[in-house]
């Protein structure tokens, strides 16, 4: 089952690195903005960098400082990659993570375009990173994490390459309650999680469980029926599967929409210390 949900995951991911070809488009830009990024970010970035599919600004909250190694997880065209290099300075370094490698692709192009020193991208699984243990100040991640299905492991695997006192920040889908079965999956593809986000209190637990101390879990206050919104426009257009949400593995544009998202599930703010 978890390879198969990798396999839909890496799918879809690598059909929205095949179509960017041309700068963020409006919508693209708009639905960032929503989610935290400034005009000026996104301006400092290369500009197919930004594909669509954020849940929130990690970089905003992890207080990244000059000479700091930071791991963006499912790092994609490498939008939070560029943002946290401005940020560690020269002198430190941001490295992207993604196991698709048409996203590593991409991601090296916009590298090549750039005047960043200070930035790397590696082809791996979040649950493997090719990352020396206790090396890294700070792993951030932005609606990814929902994504992996051994939650657990990948927990861990942060926890190891963390330095102590590393910090972990982190933009994702939680769950307030689960959705009844009616709502389930008219939920589960505005929001995606093909893996399946999980609830708040679990995922404090797993954390917790991982090594992590401090574990902050907060709602960012941000409308998840965005991306119904987004998607439901492309399909007008005749391109759904065009760009999805963080994680719309499926492409799919739900047709139960006469409810609000938000009741369930929500964007968080993840922080936490090793």
């Amino acid at each position: 089952m978890d390879s198969e949900i990798k396999g839909a995951v890496r799918e879809k991911y690598a059909s929205i690195a095949a179509k960017r070809s041309q700068k963020s488009s409006d919508d693209e830009i708009a639905l960032a903005q929503a989610f935290g990024y400034s005009d000026g970010q996104l301006d400092s970035i290369p500009e197919e960098a930004n594909l669509g599919v954020s849940c929130g600004n990690p970089t905003a909250m992890a207080s990244l400082r000059p000479g700091e190694v930071v791991v963006d997880l499912g790092s994609g065209g490498g939008l939070d990659v560029f943002l946290a290099a401005q940020k560690v300075g020269s002198s430190g370094k941001s490295i992207g993570i993604d196991m698709t490698p048409e996203m590593i692709a991409l991601a090296n192009k916009n590298l090549s375009r750039s005047a960043f020193k200070n930035v790397e991208f590696y082809l791996a699984e979040i649950e493997a990173m090719p990352l020396d243990s206790d090396s890294v100040d700070c792993v951030i991640s932005n609606c990814v994490l929902n994504l992996v299905p051994d939650k657990v492991k990948a927990f861990r695997e942060i926890a190891r390459v963390l330095k102590p006192g590393g910090r972990l920040a982190v933009s994702d889908i939680a769950l307030h309650k689960v959705p009844p079965p009616e709502r389930e999956k008219s939920v589960r593809a505005i929001t995606g999680c093909v893996a399946g986000a999980i609830l708040t209190s679990i995922y404090k637990e797993m954390l917790e469980a991982a090594g992590f101390s401090s574990v902050e879990i907060s709602d960012a206050k941000q409308d998840l029926n965005a991306y119904h919104e987004l998607r439901a426009a492309d399909a007008v257009e005749g391109s759904p599967a065009s760009r999805g949400s963080c994680c719309d593995a499926a492409g799919e544009v739900p047709q139960d929409t006469d409810f609000d998202v938000n009741e369930y599930a929500a964007s968080v703010k993840v922080l936490a210390i090793k």
